[in-house]
């Protein structure tokens, strides 16, 4: 009777699960989760609010206000983005510490559990190391013998199953702790990004700003300067055309990279094409000179992360505003990759790579904008030769007065230049 009421006592604690002392703080950490989900749901209806406002100032005129209307709503957007972001990482880590909190009490319970296990077959070493002569003289009963038995057998059966479930148990938590600070850590780059588009945005921000003081926040001098970038754009589009016709080069067909669908990835998440290549209609009603468009442009509101195309070495970066009464590429990146391609990234508000970088597929290069000539925020896309692409002043090797003369850009023959989407 002696070991029955052993083996009852340690099939009690089997039983027993007691209550942590971390529930309150996990039934606290819930209410957080809860808070940031509600808090959630409302950024992302203003988020909604703000696209919709957006969509209907960039309908409008170009004005100089209508361009400080659409920042300003970008900027709040953004805003409420990175706030969004914030609540998802701290939600995640509440996520963590309440499973951190439920595998560290799975563990202590299979830690008890298993410390009853071995009780019991030290008891049951104990037990069949006896005589059976002696087992039946110290027992009141041949009919506790039996009992005895099959109690310590049924404890161990049931000592094993339940270690077996919490074993299964903690790897599930586990599994899932690992899952949730995956996330976390995507949340954190995430954040980072945001965070990086708004310096971008307030960058400018600053700029229009400023714009407004030079105009004197005045309307018909902000289309003045407006007419003097088309005039001058197109001043740096006759003298690229003049270089690109003179440049001594002749593309052999071998030195082209055969083209295929998937040869080149976007290099922007949300896509939509707003010009061709080529010669376009855009191009035959008198842009570009009217030689053809040298690569395609993509809507992208400011701040929006640009990303390598493909794998490959940054070539070289730049800024052709840098040179007074240039508009032409504005800040740029080049890249070199292995198969005979350079990919082109124009008009960026922000760069950050810089010149001999390694980059892989889907790396950041910078954030679009709309430096250089451009009438509204977009991604000039272009893919070039590499063997016929250099990077020069494109005063260095035409004669054609342009105020571009000192700045410095990718140039290529005619020749030289792809249209991307045999590419993409």
């Amino acid at each position: 009777m002696r070991r029955i009421l052993t083996f009852s006592l340690i099939a009690v604690c089997f039983l027993y699960v007691p209550f942590s002392a971390f529930a309150q703080s996990v039934e606290e950490l819930q209410k957080q989760i809860d808070q940031n989900n509600t808090q959630i749901d409302q950024l992302n209806k203003e988020i909604a609010q703000y696209e919709a406002q957006l969509k209907t100032t960039t309908t409008q005129k170009n004005t100089l206000q209508n361009k400080i209307n659409q920042l300003d709503l970008q900027k709040k957007k953004l805003q409420s983005s990175i706030a969004v972001t914030q609540k998802q990482i701290s939600t995640t880590q509440a996520q963590i510490s309440t499973l951190g909190h439920t595998i560290e009490s799975t563990q202590a319970t299979i830690d008890k559990d298993t410390e009853a296990l071995k009780q019991s077959f030290r008891l049951l070493v104990e037990t069949e190391s006896q005589p059976l002569a002696f087992a039946v003289l110290s027992s009141e009963t041949f009919t506790s013998i039996w009992e005895d038995a099959d109690a310590q057998a049924q404890i161990q059966q049931a000592v094993r199953d339940k270690i077996t479930v919490l074993n299964t148990e903690k790897q599930e938590l586990t599994d899932s702790k690992t899952a949730a600070e995956k996330k976390h850590e995507l949340l954190l780059t995430q954040q980072k990004t945001l965070t990086t588009q708004q310096g971008s945005l307030s960058a400018t921000r600053q700029s229009q700003a400023e714009l407004l003081s030079q105009t004197k926040a005045q309307e018909a001098n902000y289309q003045k300067i407006l007419a003097q970038k088309k005039a001058q754009e197109a001043a740096f589009e006759d003298a690229l055309n003049d270089l690109q016709a003179k440049l001594n080069y002749t593309v052999a067909p071998s030195e082209i990279t055969k083209a295929g669908k998937g040869v080149l990835h976007y290099p922007l998440d949300n896509v939509r094409i707003t010009q061709y290549f080529g010669n376009t209609d855009f191009a035959k009603s008198g842009a570009y000179a009217g030689k053809g468009h040298n690569g395609m442009d993509f809507a992208a509101s400011i701040g929006t992360p640009i990303k390598a195309a493909l794998s490959g070495v940054i070539l070289g970066t730049g800024n052709t505003d840098a040179v007074k009464g240039c508009y032409s590429f504005g800040k740029w990146v080049m890249i070199q990759h292995s198969n005979g391609l350079n990919t082109m990234y124009a008009h960026l508000s922000q760069i950050s790579v810089t010149k001999g970088q390694t980059v892989a597929t889907g790396e950041l290069l910078g954030y679009s904008g709309e430096t250089g000539y451009a009438t509204g925020p977009h991604l000039h896309f272009g893919v070039y030769v590499s063997s016929a692409t250099q990077i020069m002043t494109l005063g260095a090797a035409t004669q054609t007065k342009t105020p571009c003369a000192n700045a410095t850009m990718p140039i290529a023959p005619l020749t030289g230049y792809l249209n991307p989407l045999s590419y993409l």
